[in-house]
């Protein structure tokens, strides 16, 4: 029997508040395990950390599939009729009016319901292709967003300190006055004069530190005038569990880089988001708000608004989809919009013949990315499903790709193209193709620092215990700061599941030259000697690595960096130089 109720019926005003209810469950426990990185980052309990990054991935599908078998059993959601779901959405933005996270609720909505109605439902009517409530201004209730302090009577120096007692840190720093010190002269070496009296200069910090692996970052903008700077601070433990500043990130660029999706997400306590993300426009204006919500753990609504601009994107272009650049893959088909600076990648229904796996097997590795600490080093996916787009945006090689590799994974609605599942992320440069344009161009300089970031990449990814598994160039992508960053996962596993070995020595001669495997190999054994004849065969290539490389070729490598995770050890990773620490520095007098 299907259900149709007035504008204020009891069905629909149930199922609304059924909603709200889900949404609010949800960032509760999301807010808790925020607010309990401060208290972890106290105890020093990294194996914590990583735990907590990983449980709170899973919080907002629980909730979601919670929520949809709520309104499924009580309310019997798929009979619903057209007219009572656009009551339900009404009723549901008057309960977001003095709500403290509206655009996440909204996207939460989505979220339940386009797994209860047909994609016919997809549009504003029934549910949040656009946004409705405003996110301007929205005042916490407990805490404010950020809190103002002034360099008046201690000046700049008490400034520094202020700012630093009040997060309560309860665990003593080694040195605060020396730390305090160090910050004050970065930033008069940084700016050259600085006012410290000056009762129009402020500082505005971020109320709550932003917590990742085994540091928490302060982040501020100091105001003088119509001027804003930008600033972070990370704090550490030291070796005798105190705290200590690190250093002060004083450029945009280096602050933005913080906020890599490469990177794992922040742990941050906030009542009001959208306050935090308002803020960290304003210091970092070049970072689309989709990536700083996906960076402050809210990755739902960082694809919510990364999709509103794609869409904005293809209304104002006429370009059309491309196969992407490079080496095709086995696994992966990939194509890209020139125009925009992001590759779509699907599951190939038919892998190539080398790759023993399947569909399921890929999704769970791409989310085991999204899991682990990617250090720097691994490009985050944003993951999607039945997305719609524009037949007529197509490449006809595109459209041939996808029915000889991918037939299943897509189908045609009149002019629309709906892709079943997808990840995109964002488009780099090619690994081998960058090589090749090093050295065609004889640039020996941008050759060498390609290869030794490719060695970076993968002894950092191994101190985070993963391994890339397929290391070729072409698995590997050169961001626009040329950095290198793995982007090819269906082989990866973790560190501690493989078995690094040594290669055992032949019997004799003939068995050594008849290039048979004279030994047993197991499923997870890795031969990490066999790593040039793969990966070096140009000499060029293969003198500059073992310049700065020599032993990822050697099994010791991997078994130490193994026994130092099974070991508990958490490896210190700094997203800037370390020629920026303020160990490294010598103090100015004076």
């Amino acid at each position: 029997m299907k259900i149709s109720v007035g504008l204020y019926g009891t069905n629909a005003h149930q199922i609304a508040l059924a909603l709200i209810q889900g949404f609010n469950k949800h960032y509760m426990l999301f807010r808790e395990t925020s607010k309990e990185a401060k208290t972890r980052f106290e105890q020093a309990d990294w194996l914590g950390v990583h735990k907590a990054v990983k449980e709170r991935i899973r919080f907002y599908d629980d909730r979601v599939d919670e929520c949809v078998e709520r309104l499924r059993n009580d309310f019997d959601a798929g009979t619903i009729e057209q007219p009572t779901w656009q009551q339900i959405k009404l009723l549901y933005i008057g309960l977001l009016l003095n709500h403290k996270q509206p655009e996440l609720a909204e996207t939460f909505f989505n979220s339940v319901t386009t797994k209860i109605l047909h994609r016919n439902y997809f549009h504003n009517d029934f549910i949040f292709v656009r946004p409705t409530v405003s996110t301007e201004n929205i005042e916490a209730d407990i805490d404010a967003t950020y809190r103002s302090y002034y360099a008046k009577e201690d000046g700049l120096r008490g400034a520094i300190r202020s700012i630093i007692k009040d997060f309560e840190w309860h665990r003593p720093f080694a040195d605060l006055a020396r730390d305090v010190d160090h910050v004050y002269h970065a930033i008069r070496r940084f700016m050259k004069e600085m006012p410290q009296r000056e009762v129009n200069f402020q500082i505005q910090v971020l109320a709550s530190a932003f917590y990742r692996n085994k540091a928490a970052y302060i982040i501020g903008k100091a105001i003088n005038g119509s001027v804003e700077y930008p600033f972070a601070i990370p704090v550490l433990h030291d070796e005798n569990g105190k705290l200590f500043l690190d250093t002060i990130l004083l450029d945009a660029w280096r602050i933005g880089l913080l906020f890599s999706l490469s990177r794992a997400y922040f742990m941050v306590d906030m009542e009001v988001p959208s306050g935090y993300v308002q803020f960290l426009r304003a210091v970092l204006p070049n970072k689309p708000r989709s990536e700083l919500y996906i960076m402050l753990g809210l990755g739902k609504q960082g694809k919510t608004m990364f999709f509103r601009d794609f869409i904005y994107h293809l209304h104002h272009s006429e370009d059309k989809f491309i196969m992407a650049p490079g080496i095709r893959g086995l696994v992966m088909l990939v194509f890209t919009l020139p125009s925009y600076p992001y590759v779509f990648k699907l599951i190939k229904d038919v892998f190539g013949a080398s790759k023993n796996m399947d569909r399921a097997t890929v999704k769970k590795k791409f989310m085991m990315v999204k899991q682990v600490d990617r250090v720097g080093r691994m490009a985050d996916t944003l993951e999607f499903s039945n997305v719609l787009f524009p037949l007529n945006r197509f490449d006809d090689e595109v459209l041939e790709e996808l029915e000889k590799l991918a037939p299943n994974c897509y189908e045609i609605d009149g002019n629309q193209l709906i892709i079943k599942h997808l990840y995109i992320e964002r488009r780099m440069e090619p690994l081998n193709i960058h090589l090749e344009r090093m050295e065609r161009t004889n640039n020996t300089e941008g050759l060498e620092h390609a290869i030794k970031e490719y060695g970076s990449a993968i002894r950092e990814l191994a101190q985070a215990n993963i391994f890339p598994g397929d290391m070729l160039w072409k698995n590997f992508g050169v961001t626009r700061f040329g950095r290198v960053v793995f982007y090819d996962y269906d082989e990866i596993e973790y560190m501690t599941d493989c078995n690094f070995r040594k290669i055992p020595p032949a019997p004799d001669f003939e068995t050594e030259m008849s290039g048979d495997v004279w030994y047993p190999v197991a499923r997870n054994d890795v031969f990490p000697e066999e790593f040039s004849t793969f990966l070096l065969a140009s000499p060029t290539l293969r003198k500059v690595f073992h310049k700065h490389h020599a032993d990822l070729l050697s099994a010791k490598f991997w078994q130490d960096a193994q026994q130092k995770i099974r070991d508990g050890h958490v490896e210190d990773f700094f997203p800037y130089p370390v020629e920026l620490r303020f160990c490294s520095i010598q103090p100015d007098v004076g």
